[in-house]
């Protein structure tokens, strides 16, 4: 299947410029299958030499034996929106918001992320929501366009199928756009994600300050929106998704016929699924299984759904993702090593994986040839602590 970007995007796909040359020695390289012992080059921005031995060359960094993984590639976060709206109503200046939403996400290791935004809104109640998504688009790409980021920035557009309306705030978008994913979010109160009403209710109450009246009223107009448009929704964003070129993802599947619908759909990854159930039959259906960081730190979903770790120790897992919580994403690849006692195939799920699900080929590993998007990690006791980021060998943090 080709990429969803086009080639100029592979190509300069990073905010910055290209480094000259980099060399990091005596380092612990964490391959795809295995940990060397060695020195890598970066000359251009793209890794050029792997050499296996202790030996410093001259004018190289010398790691002292730290580790030496690919940048991390993040498919869904929801951090730009916590920048942007930092309190319920808060429209904070959009530039400083994505120039210190990118800075975040260096400062945790991630050199290529998918800005998730919402399409799809409700005009009306409580629990409105406005469009947003084109505006913003607009802004971030601007200010990549002018070099203002210290990493790479895609596209991903959640598409509300609980909405009014979706379907026009998905045509607004096109080719040059540079969206990579198209997740189907269905938020229909009593299922999926919000089967338990109770966590719907603290959600949205903490979010939107909704008292019982109000929330009851908002549960109604979800139920007669997923009535009324839910089918033509989900069928109309499915087309959406193959006009832009996007990878498709599905959200919160929970049963087999949640992931059968998903595969007849053309998904190519299943953002947390919320049952054993759901992750069992995406892998059948040969459908990558996403999950959150947080759900894995904090030993559980917050949402009361399928914990993490059950699925990595079923073997249910390919993919993490940060979430709500950044710094969760390095975090999240050394548990797992834990678990799974296999540090490369920990940090695969952090980077090769996500990036192969997004059909990105020129990241997510340490190989001849893939871009120089590299971090330098100490482990002290159970914490991995960032010692330093290159993106397109760039040092950026």
């Amino acid at each position: 299947m080709n990429s969803p970007f086009p080639a100029s995007s592979l190509t300069k796909s990073c905010d910055n410029d290209v480094s000259s040359d980099l060399c990091l020695a005596n380092a612990q390289l964490v391959l795809e299958n295995q940990l060397l012992t060695g020195a890598m080059t970066i000359e251009q921005g793209v890794i050029c030499d792997i050499t296996e031995g202790d030996h410093v060359p001259t004018g190289a960094l010398d790691c002292a034996g730290d580790l030496v993984i690919p940048g991390l590639v993040e498919l869904h976060t929801d951090n730009v929106e916590r920048h942007i709206e930092p309190r319920p109503e808060v429209d904070w200046p959009h530039l400083l918001a994505l120039i210190a939403h990118d800075a975040e996400l260096t400062s945790t290791g991630i050199t290529t992320v998918f800005d998730a935004m919402r399409v799809g809104s409700i005009h009306s109640g409580k629990g409105r929501y406005i469009d947003y998504a084109r505006k913003l688009a607009d802004e971030l790409l601007a200010a990549r366009e002018q070099g203002y980021f210290k990493i790479s920035h895609f596209l991903h557009l959640r598409a509300e199928i609980c909405s009014e309306t979706l379907l026009e705030e998905l045509a607004a978008f096109g080719a040059s756009d540079r969206v990579g994913i198209v997740s189907l979010m269905d938020h229909t109160p009593g299922q999926r994600q919000f089967r338990d009403l109770t966590a719907l209710k603290t959600y949205v109450a903490k979010k939107r300050g909704v008292n019982d009246a109000e929330f009851a009223e908002h549960v109604e107009t979800l139920l007669g929106l997923q009535k009324r448009l839910g089918a033509k929704h989900e069928a109309g964003a499915v087309k959406e998704a193959r006009r832009l070129g996007a990878v498709l993802a599905s959200h919160d599947d929970t049963t087999a016929d949640h992931v059968r619908t998903s595969t007849g759909n053309g998904v190519g990854f299943a953002e947390f699924p919320t049952t054993v159930e759901a992750a069992a039959a995406c892998r059948i259906h040969g459908i990558a299984v996403m999950m959150g960081a947080p759900n894995l730190i904090r030993g559980g979903s917050h949402s009361g759904n399928v914990a993490a770790e059950a699925l990595a120790k079923a073997d249910l897992l390919d993919i993490v993702s940060s979430d709500y919580v950044p710094s969760a994403l390095l975090l999240s690849a050394f548990r797992l090593a834990d678990i799974w006692n296999d540090l490369p195939r920990a940090i695969a799920t952090v980077t090769s994986n996500p990036a192969k699900a997004v059909r990105l080929h020129d990241r997510g590993a340490l190989k001849t040839g893939l871009r120089g998007d590299v971090l330098r990690v100490r482990k002290i006791g159970e914490t991995p602590l960032l010692r330093g980021v290159w993106s397109q060998g760039k040092k950026v943090g």
